[in-house]
């Protein structure tokens, strides 16, 4: 059965993330603090503002202490989707709104999207962004209805 760990500020059950992308999410002078052998959590909750945490709460990284802006955090900014290219949540509902995007395929060759992809490295989560571009895409096509 796999771990869940609880933020240790919100005590919201975190997503598991590889030790890899947690070191290339971190500022420089915090990478050497990630250690290998440990489990880390990236908090879902978009009003706290801590990012992630190991499964003893013993280190904490909070918004401050990543490279990038965490997209689903509430003051985001920008609020990238796809990190590997930096294209944003705005980006994709425009390329729906203004472009008739109807689906990844057309967001992909409209906005660059998903090309030259290194998501474990380059995305918070470490998983690929397609299904936070699908999500994207039905946001923004309800909202035409």
């Amino acid at each position: 059965m796999e771990e869940k760990a609880n933020c240790p500020k919100c005590h919201k059950i975190g997503e598991k993330v590889k030790n890899i992308t947690v070191k290339h999410m971190v500022s420089e002078n915090l990478m050497g603090k990630v250690v290998d052998e440990e489990t880390y959590y990236l908090c879902m909750n978009e009003d706290c503002d801590v990012v992630y945490y190991n499964l003893n709460n013993e280190r904490v990284f909070y918004k401050e202490d990543v490279k990038v802006p965490i997209w689903f955090k509430k003051d985001a900014n920008p609020k990238y989707i796809c990190y590997c290219n930096q294209v944003t949540e705005q980006q994709i509902i425009n390329a729906v709104l203004d472009d008739g995007a109807k689906n990844i395929k057309d967001i992909i060759r409209l906005t660059g999207a998903m090309k030259n992809a290194k998501c474990e490295i380059n995305n918070p989560l470490g998983k690929c962004c397609s299904p936070f571009i699908q999500e994207t895409i039905n946001k923004a096509l309800n909202s035409k209805k």
